[in-house]
C-alpha cells in the first residue's frame, strides 16, 4: 500500500496527470448530474446516440484537416441533439428508433471517411482509440483543461439555475406545461448539455463507453435513494469517486482509461445493488 502511495504521488507531481484528474472529476460530475434527468425522462440512450453523431462529425473534421475539431464537432452534435428531439416526438419515428437511424448512420459514414481519407498507417488502431478511448485525456494541454472547466462551469451553472424546473419537466410534461411552463424550451436545452457532455467526454471513456458515464451512476443512486435530491447528489459523488478511482486504477496498472473507469463504475453499480437488496 505504501510503494502504491508513493507511486500515485510520483505520478501527481506531472501535469498532465493533474490535469487528466481535473477534466475526468469534472465530465464525470456533469455525466452523473444529466444521467439522473435522462434515465427518468427514459431517453437514456440519447447520450450513445450523440457520441456516435460525435464519432461522425470527427471523421469528417479529421478529412477536412481541420485543427480544432471541436469547432466542427459541437456544434454538429448539438444539431443533432436538437434532431432527435424532434424525431423522437414523431408518432412514425419514436425516440428508440430515431436514436437507431442517427447513430448507426453517423458510426458508419464515420468509419468510411476515416477508411478513404486517413493517412495513417494505422486507421484500426485510430478507430478503435477513438471508439473506446485512449490515453489521450493523459496528453491534455493547459487550454483542453481551461475549456473544460469552462464548458463544465456552464453545464453546472444552467443545472443550478433550472433545478425545479428541470425537475417539474422531468416527472410530469403535461403538469408542466399546464402550468405555464416551456417544456419544449427545456426539453432543447437538456438536449444540448447532454450534447456538450458527450462531446467533452469523448476524450476520456471514447465513443462507445460515453453513455456509461450518463448511466451507472444514475442507476447505482437509484438502489439507495428515493428522492430526485437525494438521488442527484449521490449520483454527483460516485461519479466523481469512480473517476478517479479509475484514473488512479489505469495509472497503476498501465491500463485503458476509459475502459477503467467504467469498470469501476459497474462495479459500484452491483454494490448498490447489493446493498439495497441487503436493506429490503
Amino acid at each position: 500500500m505504501g510503494e502504491m502511495i508513493t507511486t500515485l504521488g510520483h505520478y501527481l507531481s506531472y501535469p498532465f496527470v493533474r490535469y487528466s484528474l481535473i477534466v475526468g472529476v469534472l465530465i464525470a460530475l456533469c455525466s452523473a448530474l444529466l444521467g439522473v434527468v435522462l434515465v427518468l425522462k427514459r431517453f437514456s440512450f440519447i447520450g450513445d446516440g450523440l457520441s456516435h453523431v460525435a464519432f461522425g462529425a470527427i471523421a469528417v473534421a479529421a478529412a477536412l484537416k481541420v485543427m480544432n475539431q471541436t469547432a466542427l464537432v459541437l456544434p454538429v452534435t448539438l444539431a443533432a441533439a436538437v434532431i432527435l428531439l424532434r424525431t423522437g416526438r414523431n408518432p412514425k419515428l419514436n425516440g428508440d428508433a430515431a436514436i437507431a437511424v442517427i447513430s448507426v448512420s453517423a458510426l458508419a459514414v464515420g468509419y468510411l471517411l476515416m477508411n478513404l481519407t486517413s493517412t495513417s498507417a494505422n486507421v484500426a488502431g485510430d478507430v478503435c482509440s477513438s471508439l473506446f478511448g485512449s490515453n489521450s485525456i493523459l496528453t491534455l494541454r493547459e487550454s483542453d483543461v481551461f475549456l473544460c472547466i469552462g464548458m463544465s462551469a456552464a453545464v453546472l451553472l444552467l443545472f443550478a439555475l433550472c433545478y425545479h424546473r428541470i425537475f417539474a419537466v422531468t416527472f410530469d410534461e403535461n403538469f408542466s406545461r399546464a402550468s405555464g411552463l416551456k417544456v419544449g424550451v427545456y426539453n432543447t436545452l437538456i438536449a444540448c448539455i447532454t450534447a456538450a457532455i458527450v462531446v467533452l467526454a469523448m476524450n476520456l471513456v471514447g465513443s462507445l463507453l460515453v453513455s456509461a458515464l450518463i448511466i451507472f451512476p444514475a442507476l447505482s443512486s437509484m438502489r439507495l435513494f428515493r428522492s430526485f435530491r437525494g438521488v442527484a447528489v449521490c449520483s454527483a459523488i460516485l461519479a466523481v469517486v469512480c473517476a478517479l478511482f479509475g484514473i488512479f486504477i489505469s495509472l497503476l496498472a498501465a491500463t485503458p482509461v476509459g475502459a477503467t473507469i467504467v469498470a469501476v463504475d459497474l462495479a459500484a453499480f452491483l454494490l448498490c445493488m447489493g446493498i439495497s437488496r441487503v436493506a429490503r
